[in-house]
């Protein structure tokens, strides 16, 4: 039922050019989701600047 909406709105040949591309933007997607998360990850990369190495010190 919703595969004969979606061909009623944009198209058969849309719909099979959407099932081609969707494994492709689902793995690069999760590609630029980890990205992201590891480089945004301030701790892991200001751990290694030596002046402010000493500002984050762990309470252990």
């Amino acid at each position: 039922m919703v595969q004969k909406i979606i061909n009623k709105f944009i198209g058969p040949k849309y719909v099979s050019i959407l099932r081609t591309w969707l494994p492709n933007l689902i793995t690069w997607g999760t590609v630029g989701g980890v990205a992201l998360v590891h480089f945004t990850d301030w701790r892991l990369i200001l751990d290694y600047v030596p002046y402010i190495r000493g500002k984050f010190k762990k309470d252990e």
